[in-house]
């Protein structure tokens, strides 16, 4: 017998040697969901939810079965996904805090990594993720450091520091490929941080306040196509914009308890329109507002079906939908968006 599971574990062995293929694993809705409701015409409609990622069935999953006895415990399901980005080739991160880890799939050879740790040490509490157009991962971990990693998912630095002052809790991520510079929101600091590729500071903006521009208690950050920042200011119950030299430009945004207020506002992001998504997680929904705060549509409600959410937190928003990570419902939702909805007055 003892030989036996022997020749097994080389087997095991010799079997993961071979790269494994990988798919996202996602579930689809029986019925077709759009907002606003028919007859409406739809600003978005719902795709699917991912749950995490799977090895595509082959011989290794046999062979495991074969000297363990059973299939391992699913390491690779989302526990607590608080952000998720794409990169320009469509690979995807997902930073999952309940498993203190970054999941990395790219579709180029479906090859996925599950990233728990770089340069400064293992991940303490990953909550953010960004993409460059070289396919290079930042991750900012809020226990107090922004980690760099190549396009193979090898370490590249890891920085604690803006300048002479520690990082206090860094969130939010934005990348800018026009400025070729990483933002990066120091929440506790009430400020944010502009470093290179290279984890080198070049310059940092912000104070803590309660004007206009100015931050309380900032959390999440999205970079829209013309430019600008978008900073969710979270105990201001304001979103604030800037532009990347980090001048205020604008802000809009309330508190309370109807639609259009704010009352836990988390992710962020812009579409191709300038419509501004603003993820609330008391709300349990995603609203959408004008660039001047004008309020447009509400996405979802709580609950656990499709296109319903349970403390959401971050989003983002590429080239071919918006994607929301449903952290209590242990997913990500994925929204197809139809563009020039503002302009046709929809």
């Amino acid at each position: 017998m003892k030989g036996l599971r022997a020749v097994a574990v080389g087997l095991l062995l010799a079997a993961c040697a071979c790269a494994s293929k990988w798919s996202v694993r996602a579930a689809s809705s029986p019925a077709a969901l759009q907002w606003p409701p028919l007859p409406g015409r739809a600003k978005l409609t719902f795709v699917e939810s991912w749950t995490g990622f799977s090895p595509e069935k082959g011989a290794g999953t046999a062979i495991k079965a074969i000297a363990y006895g059973r299939e391992p415990a699913d390491r690779n399901a989302f526990v607590l996904p608080v952000a998720v980005g794409k990169g320009s080739d469509g690979r995807i991160a997902v930073a999952d805090l309940g498993r203190r880890c970054v999941h990395l799939f790219v579709p180029e050879g479906k090859r996925y990594l599950r990233l728990t740790g770089g340069a400064g040490g293992a991940f303490v509490s990953p909550v953010a993720v960004a993409f460059d157009e070289a396919s290079h991962l930042y991750v900012s971990d809020s226990a107090g450091r922004v980690f760099g990693f190549g396009a193979e998912g090898e370490a590249l630095f890891a920085v604690d520091r803006a300048g002479a002052d520690p990082l206090r809790r860094p969130t939010g991520l934005a990348y800018s490929p026009r400025r070729k510079l990483l933002y990066v929101v120091d929440t506790l600091a009430n400020r944010i941080h502009a470093f290179d590729t290279k984890g080198t500071l070049a310059f940092s903006f912000g104070e803590r306040g309660e004007a206009p521009g100015a931050l309380n208690f900032p959390t999440h950050v999205f970079r829209s196509a013309a430019g600008e920042l978008y900073v969710t200011n979270t105990l201001a119950f304001r979103i604030e914009i800037f532009d990347e030299d980090g001048h205020p430009v604008g802000s809009f945004g309330r508190h309370g308890d109807g639609s259009g207020d704010l009352a836990m506002p988390k992710g962020i992001a812009v579409d191709g329109d300038g419509v501004v998504y603003v993820v609330d997680g008391l709300f349990d929904n995603v609203q959408l507002f004008t660039r001047g705060g004008d309020f447009l549509l509400t996405l979802g409600r709580r609950g656990t079906d499709s296109g319903e959410f349970w403390l959401p937190s971050g989003a983002f928003i590429g080239d071919d939908g918006l994607y929301v990570c449903d952290t209590y419902n242990r997913r990500v939702q994925v929204f197809r968006i139809t563009e020039r909805y503002e302009a046709v007055g929809s």
